[in-house]
């Protein structure tokens, strides 16, 4: 039988180190670590690494209070004890209360799955170190109930990241690691051909100039990401904004209309509008 491998898909443009880092963790059956930028479509692959591979996708989204137990069970002893004060014939099962996280059903799924472990820098420092056994070893135990859940099938596993917290070297020894660089133009043009098949070549390729110009702008807090560009191009279409708004008369740059879908706060805006400013009068 012919290893699973990740050709990419139309609906998401794939970079060939991007195919390769995925078939990599395939072969060593390890997790996927990618990193990047907000914005650059980190969560979207697992989705379409699903749907190429024809696997079901379970997704663990991580919030700061989020502790590595819930992924593998919970044991619901507040409606146990409430049940036996009711005299609930249930208490007798303690199976009833134990309540099975996204990694207990990976393990236990009768196919192989991909499993999204997302944002996992907005958990405590521990968390990662939490789960090294379980995703190491592909099982892990039940006090409650004294049983080992073991992975009928290994699961691939992809884990997002923005960088916000420095991840454990022994967590990451485990890892294949991919950092998803920001597209290029070239490829960002890929990308808005895959979203806006239709889009007219000019208004891209102004539109283009000018996100690239905003990027470029020293001393940004926060630079526009790939989401954000294409939102800013569904609002231009949307209000029919001509290419030629994008630019001067005399093709000095300028705050781009419909800008709040790039620039995120004030600062950002104020900085671009100065050095517009500046650049106007020294001209």
């Amino acid at each position: 039988m012919t290893a699973a491998r990740f050709e990419g898909s139309a609906h998401y443009v794939a970079t060939a180190d991007l195919k390769l880092a995925v078939n990599a963790a395939l072969t060593l059956q390890r997790p996927l670590l990618i990193k990047g930028e907000p914005g650059t479509g980190k969560t979207m692959l697992a989705e379409e690494v699903a749907a190429a591979l024809d696997r079901p996708l379970l997704q663990w989204h991580i919030k700061s209070t989020t502790k590595a137990q819930q992924g593998l069970y919970e044991y619901d002893a507040v409606s146990r004890l409430r049940d036996s004060q009711l005299g609930d014939e249930r208490v007798r099962d303690i199976h009833n209360y134990i309540v099975k996280g996204v990694l207990w059903q990976a393990f236990t799924a009768p196919a192989p799955v991909v499993l999204l472990i997302d944002e996992i820098d907005k958990a405590d420092i521990e968390f990662p170190n939490d789960l090294l056994r379980e995703l190491d070893r592909m099982e892990f135990y039940v006090y409650e109930t004294r049983e080992m859940v073991q992975a009928a099938h290994r699961p691939l596993v992809i884990i997002t990241s923005n960088n916000e917290k420095e991840l454990p070297d022994a967590f990451l020894r485990r890892c294949f690691f991919h950092y998803i660089k920001f597209p290029d133009r070239d490829t960002m043009a890929q990308i808005v051909q895959v979203h806006y098949p239709h889009l007219k070549q000019e208004l891209l390729a102004q539109a283009l100039q000018t996100f690239y110009e905003v990027r470029d702008v020293q001393g940004l807090k926060k630079k526009p990401s790939t989401s954000e560009f294409l939102d800013w191009l569904k609002l231009l279409m949307a209000e029919d904004i001509p290419p030629e708004a994008l630019r001067s008369q005399d093709q000095k740059a300028i705050v781009p209309p419909l800008h709040g879908a790039l620039l995120k706060n004030e600062q950002d805006i104020h900085l671009f509008e100065r050095l517009v400013a500046m650049a106007r009068h020294n001209r």
